[in-house]
């Protein structure tokens, strides 16, 4: 019998925050909303992030303490972001770009994102994640980042020190301890050539989306038993190619991103329901012990056992990349001089379908944000009986 299930013992839950870039504000207006009802009481056990879901998950895991004023603050800083912080492109990194093509000593980028990371470097408490772990109000916070050097994912763990760490989530995958801060972060949120990789005790590391984006395996290999997952891709039909002819590279780009950092998330969860579902037919076959049995054979292998794991998703109720569309057509009307937020507007802007897939990841713009965190937040209390759910011990 699983130890989570026995009477008295409360389920171990865990929040799972994937990349998207600036979609990344859909996930803080749903979490502002399970922040709020969670209360004082205990959000998660376990808070795991990668790419822009790795910033969201250490504001989250530093806030557990005071969940209100967490939640207004997560908004807020979503709220007051402006593109030419975020995508900050100045003769530096115009007289960086044959490096950033050729390589060359030192990690380069096509945008500058050294003023975001100083602003977030101050205003996310990341003392306070240490502090929790050591009172038990969370048991794990998870990052993963890219190795540079070899492709493979790398999830740094800060943990309880009687917490087993969450090995086995994959044969290329390593799992290191660490004490999450600022590198690690923006590490996990480097999409390459857009920002520099980040070294990280000596080593460089980029987004990790390119090849962990959902992060549910080193949840369930912590322990948990319940997933509240937030997906950035619509529920409904996206918006398609208007002409028939052959798309430009910005309506391309949009979909290599999709296929990065969206149709992971849904393939993953897709995979959990089918587990569930293979569990649930051989328990009512073989037996209410089947899962245990096949869990025995599993660890003489030396592979993880077998459970059930609930898994609550909210997903956008409209397509975010029309969102991002109509922001960008408003704001090529209001940009009067020339600026590389305004170049970066009109590249971005292909008008060959009704929505913009690549804006919608890299518009950081407070306006925007604003919207998506009022998405999330009407889509959270659509779903607010599955959030209360996953809430519930």
């Amino acid at each position: 019998m699983d130890p989570a299930a026995a009477e008295g013992v409360t389920t171990p839950r865990a929040i799972v925050l994937s990349g998207g870039g600036a979609r990344g504000a859909y996930e803080a207006g749903v979490l502002s909303v399970a922040l709020e009802r969670a209360g004082g009481g205990r959000l998660a056990d376990f808070v795991c992030g990668t790419s822009i879901g790795a910033l969201t998950g250490a504001w989250i895991a530093g806030a557990l303490d005071a969940p209100r004023a967490g939640a207004d603050a997560l908004v807020d800083i979503w709220s007051s972001l402006a593109l030419e912080d975020v995508l900050g492109f100045g003769p530096g990194q115009v007289l960086s770009l044959p490096r950033l093509f050729l390589g060359g000593d030192r990690p380069t980028g096509l945008f500058d994102s050294s003023k975001l990371a100083r602003a977030l470097g101050a205003r996310i408490p990341w003392s306070r994640i240490g502090d929790h772990i050591a009172h038990g109000r969370l048991s794990a916070l998870t990052v993963t980042a890219t190795h540079v050097p070899t492709g493979r994912p790398t999830v740094f763990v800060q943990r309880r020190a009687d917490m087993p760490s969450p090995d086995a989530i994959g044969r290329r995958v390593i799992v290191r301890d660490a004490t999450i801060g600022l590198d690690h972060v923006l590490a996990s949120g480097a999409i390459p050539v857009l920002f520099a990789p980040v070294r990280v005790d000596g080593d460089l590391y980029c987004d990790g989306g390119l090849r962990l984006n959902t992060p549910l395996r080193p949840a369930i290999r912590l322990g948990a038993r319940k997933v509240l997952a937030i997906g950035l891709s619509t529920t409904k039909p996206e918006a398609e190619l208007s002409a028939r002819r052959y798309p430009g590279a910005s309506f391309l780009l949009g979909k290599v991103l999709n296929a990065f950092l969206l149709d992971h998330v849904m393939s993953d969860l897709e995979e959990l329901v089918r587990i569930n579902g293979f569990l649930a037919d051989g328990a009512e076959i073989c037996g209410p012990d089947f899962a245990e049995r096949l869990s025995d054979l599993a660890r003489r292998r030396g592979e993880p056992a077998y459970h059930h794991v609930e898994a609550v998703v909210v997903r956008p109720s409209e397509d975010l990349s029309v969102i991002a569309a109509d922001h960008l057509r408003r704001m090529r009307r209001k940009i009067t001089r020339v600026s590389a937020a305004r170049v970066l507007i009109q590249a971005l802007d292909s008008h060959e379908s009704a929505g913009s897939d690549v804006a919608s990841y890299l518009l950081f713009d407070g306006k925007y944000a604003r919207d998506l965190v009022e998405l999330g937040r009407r889509d959270a209390f659509a779903n607010l009986d599955q959030i209360d759910r996953f809430l519930a011990d």
